[in-house]
């Protein structure tokens, strides 16, 4: 019962190091994308702090900062845990092998001290002599060959143990070091964290007293992203139907026609297999600019000035630099491209899924194209009041908006 116990306990125990490993290389990799986008957002807020910014602008850049070190603070504990866990269990295993070692070290020197008494030469020969018949001379000669080959066993047998106790002691040290390093980095960004935060209450207090004019102007944004969406939807809507249309019409089903349900799109076989790869590369598709970070979130959240107020985005909006050019997170075929409310929206087919990039201030593709991943497909609008450069980044299962940041890879 013990020993099926204990290698119950060794499978969990080799199951659960496997499944460390791989949250450890996760956590590495998110780890250094949130420092890739720290670096990006001070250098573009280096970029825009070159011209004059208002309270608000400001506010909401503080904002971003705040969420991008609250971000690798997380991170950066959830790796603390796993090292502390793999200290524990690698010192179990040292502890376990002292242990092995000492009851080794024993019996061999008690092996040592019994050959040191029988080692003359004289009194093995009258050992094997002393056998009362051929058979049992011949045994005890063999007894004597096994004998000095466990021994020298033994002797391997200890010299791999601390090898192997070395090595984990090695391993255990590094780990220290870094949970130590790990530790430091998180007080510092819990330091610089607590910094911003002070900094963002100062700013929040000093426009209290425009509180009724800046409720008002958030509202009139609010008003205005609406109608945005309001026009998306639309556009997403007849995009389908045309899409529809298309697909239905190639394969001459009148069935598929029939039977499709309005505002989904109806899938032919390939179409299936887009949209499948397309599922099986959520966490992992590319982002839709190739350099920034990300300055407003998906959902429903409070307003970082007006905190009684909340406010919802069907997109996440990611930040970039002057000139950057907005590409396809993955293969697909261009919906459409139309202007909304100034500005150019590509609407990107994957499937039954559509990928939408709104605030565009020119595009290099048409509707029907076929587009790869990582491709550009037009540059990215910079507000010439603010200097500011973004893009309204969307992820739709035929109507049903998805949270973008699942989907690409910044989680």
């Amino acid at each position: 019962m013990k020993k099926i116990f204990l290698a119950i306990f060794l499978t969990g125990f080799i199951l659960a190091a496997h499944a460390q490993t791989d949250q450890k290389k996760k956590l590495e990799q998110r780890k250094a994308q949130i420092q890739k986008e720290i670096r990006e957002f001070r250098e573009l807020l280096s970029r825009e702090n070159k011209k004059e910014k208002s309270v608000l602008s400001k506010i909401s850049d503080n904002n971003a900062k705040i969420k991008l070190s609250e971000r690798l603070i997380n991170n950066t504990q959830k790796q603390t845990k796993i090292l502390t866990d793999e200290i524990y269990l690698n010192q179990l295993k040292i502890n376990k092998l002292k242990r092995e070692l000492k009851v080794l070290k024993e019996d061999y020197a008690n092996m040592i001290v019994k050959a040191y008494k029988n080692r003359s030469q004289q009194s093995r020969i009258m050992f094997i002599l002393s056998s009362e018949s051929f058979l049992q001379a011949y045994k005890r000669m063999q007894y004597m060959k096994q004998y000095a080959s466990f021994r020298k066993i033994q002797g391997e047998e200890i010299k791999s143990k601390m090898a192997e106790l070395e090595k984990i002691s090695n391993t255990l040290n590094a780990q220290k070091a870094e949970k130590v390093q790990l530790l430091a980095e998180t007080e510092k960004e819990r330091e610089s964290l607590e910094q911003e935060k002070q900094e963002q209450e100062k700013l929040i207090k000093s426009i209290q007293k425009d509180k009724k004019r800046i409720t008002s102007d958030i509202k009139k944004r609010q008003a205005e992203e609406r109608d945005i969406e309001r026009k998306i939807d639309k556009l997403i809507k007849e995009a389908i139907a045309a899409a529809n249309k298309k697909a239905t019409g190639t394969t001459k089903s009148t069935k598929a026609t029939s039977t499709a349900a309005p505002n989904k799109i109806v899938l032919t076989k390939e179409g299936k297999i887009i949209a499948d790869n397309f599922k099986a590369n959520k966490g992992r598709l590319s982002w839709p600019v190739e350099y920034g970070y990300i300055s407003m979130h998906y959902g429903t959240q409070p307003h970082p000035v007006i905190r009684t107020l909340e406010i919802h985005h069907s997109w996440t909006e990611i930040t970039t630099k002057p000139g950057a050019s907005a590409r396809s997170i993955y293969d697909g075929e261009v919906m459409s491209v139309q202007i909304i409310s100034g500005t150019v929206s590509v609407l990107i087919q994957h499937g039954d899924y559509i990928t939408v990039y709104h605030n565009l201030s020119s595009v290099s593709v048409r509707e029907g194209d076929k587009v790869s991943r990582n491709q550009n497909i037009g540059k990215v609008f910079t507000n010439p009041n603010t200097g500011k450069t973004y893009i309204k980044f969307m992820i739709l299962q035929n109507t049903t908006y998805l949270n973008p940041e699942q989907w690409i890879t910044t989680m």
